[in-house]
């Protein structure tokens, strides 16, 4: 089945309905349309809007509705800066002590610090993030894509079970009804940069941080310069299915072909 065009909603089925090889309704487009946009305009977003999105936010599912998270607007271009400012002067200093690629002295002494550092940091330090770290520290990509507003969003750890994954479902939500809305997203995890840098505690008390929050991620937002359409791509995934009896092996299912 082919996914429609998300410049509007005629000739999609209805919301609550299901049919065996119907299209995809309003909602199912919006996610598969939705991309992670990195140019915005310069005009500011209305409140309105930026109100309606944090709104899905709200009302994201969490276990036992604990809903750990707190969610800080930030629409000062002067703030963005400077939080754009610290971050670069943080990734420049990890990229002096860890890009092995600029020298031959670096790929045959540094190398060997890299590595053992991206075997203590595996997530900060995986080869995607590094990549992009690069990249910001040769000033060839923004940190915060020179957006014109951010949503800061926090972690209450007193949520229950796993309040990471209640803030990631809010921040879905909210990147969802964004779209839907015709305004871009980006999630942003390097927002936790700050964490290292000089001005950490000015950043904690700007931002409200103090127990029982903690800094989880940021989502930038603003009207896209270009309107981006399509899916991104996807691995075909393998799905098992167990429905016959408790000792039959499972049926695969390839989902994307």
């Amino acid at each position: 089945m082919t996914v429609g065009s998300d410049q509007g909603t005629q000739g999609c089925p209805p919301l609550g309905t299901y049919q065996e090889g119907m299209d995809w309704n309003p909602v199912e487009n919006v996610i598969f349309h939705r991309r992670s946009i990195r140019s915005y305009r310069k005009d500011p977003l209305p409140p309105g809007v930026i109100r309606r999105i944090l709104e899905a936010g709200r009302f994201a599912p969490s276990a036992g509705n604990s809903q750990p998270w707190l969610f800080v607007v930030i629409t000062s271009p002067e703030i963005i800066a400077q939080m754009e400012r610290d971050a670069l002067r943080v990734v420049r200093t990890f990229m002096f002590l860890m890009d092995y690629t600029r020298s031959w002295f670096r790929r045959t002494f540094v190398v060997h610090f890299t590595k053992l550092m991206t075997r203590i940091f595996p997530r900060l330090l995986h080869p995607v993030p590094f990549a992009a770290m690069m990249q910001m520290a040769r000033g060839e990509v923004p940190v915060f894509f020179e957006a014109p507003a951010m949503i800061v969003l926090l972690k209450d750890r007193r949520g229950a079970a796993d309040p990471s994954l209640g803030v990631g479902i809010a921040g879905q939500n909210m990147v969802i009804a964004a779209h839907s809305l015709g305004v871009g997203t980006c999630w942003i995890g390097f927002v936790r940069l700050l964490c290292w840098s000089r001005n950490w505690f000015k950043w904690k008390r700007r931002l409200g941080i103090g127990y029982p929050y903690e800094l989880a991620e940021a989502i930038v937002l603003g009207w896209p310069t270009e309107r981006r359409h399509g899916q991104s791509p996807r691995e075909v995934l393998e799905v098992p299915w167990l429905e016959h009896g408790a000792d039959d092996a499972p049926r695969l299912e390839r989902l994307g072909e």
